[in-house]
């Protein structure tokens, strides 16, 4: 008998490479910079998963950035602006992610343990496929090579809409979709799992709401970390999640436990 778990999709940053999802951070922080305009941190992982496009366009949505443009330029910023930090942003992000293509830990062999399980694996990134250019040969080389990459703009509309996992699933001739796991460290990515009618299981430590590299969480005092663990998981059941995990080593158990409760709808 097959498995009843048909597919798994995961996202990328935070997910399966760069701990702490840094990458798009660094580059959003510094084509901002370079515009003239600080943009914190924490502004630059609020809509954090989004396609880039998408994401520019709430982070300058927010009063606070938009308030900064207005000081540094003397007008709100447009879609003009947008498209013209949209171009920079292309070659942050690659220069970027080209410096964070380390996969999470575990990360490896939780794919070696899906397939083992006839398991397909199919992935999803607010990344463009210019971005993802450096990722995808070191991931490959570090054991993870997904079955579909689907990036941003190859779908008409991105998270949180459903389409990236359903364009996943549609390359992988993979259904019903009750029958597979979307897997993600930022809110907008459980809700397009959740819209996909997925299984969806999120991720605390490893991904954007924690937002440290694994260095810097492991060194946390427990306390601290206990704290911070709670939130993120809060936040990710409150955006729907089924399951919350630390990080993606932990699959292999809730995948048996969705299993069990698959056979038990027959």
């Amino acid at each position: 008998m097959s498995f009843p778990v048909k597919a798994v999709v995961f996202d990328w940053a935070g997910t399966m490479v760069d701990f702490g999802c840094m990458a798009p951070v660094a580059a959003l922080v510094s084509v901002f910079a370079e515009a003239g305009v600080l943009l914190l941190p924490e502004e630059a992982r609020a809509d954090m998963g989004r396609a880039k496009l998408d994401h520019l366009r709430a982070v300058l949505a927010r009063p606070d950035v938009a308030g900064r443009w207005h000081d540094a330029h003397g007008r709100l910023p447009d879609e003009t602006d947008i498209a013209a930090l949209y171009a920079r942003l292309q070659d942050a992000m690659q220069e970027a992610a080209a410096s964070a293509t380390r996969l999470v830990p575990g990360a490896a062999q939780v794919a070696q343990d899906l397939r083992a399980l006839g398991i397909r694996i199919g992935s999803g990134t607010g990344y463009t496929r210019e971005m993802m250019a450096p990722i995808l040969p070191a991931a490959a080389a570090q054991g993870y090579a997904p079955d579909v990459v689907i990036c941003a703009g190859e779908t008409p509309s991105g998270r949180p809409s459903p389409l990236m996992t359903w364009a996943a699933l549609i390359q992988m001739d993979i259904w019903p979709a009750r029958a597979c796991i979307k897997v993600d460290d930022a809110p907008v990515g459980i809700i397009e799992g959740r819209e996909a009618g997925c299984w969806t299981v999120g991720l605390a430590a490893s991904g954007n709401e924690m937002g440290l590299s694994h260095t810097d969480y492991l060194a946390l005092p427990e306390e601290e970390r206990l704290v911070r663990l709670e939130r993120a998981r809060a936040t990710l059941l409150d955006a729907g999640a089924d399951f919350v995990i630390d990080d993606v080593s932990g699959l292999m158990p809730i995948v048996h436990e969705i299993a069990t409760r698959l056979s038990g709808m027959d």
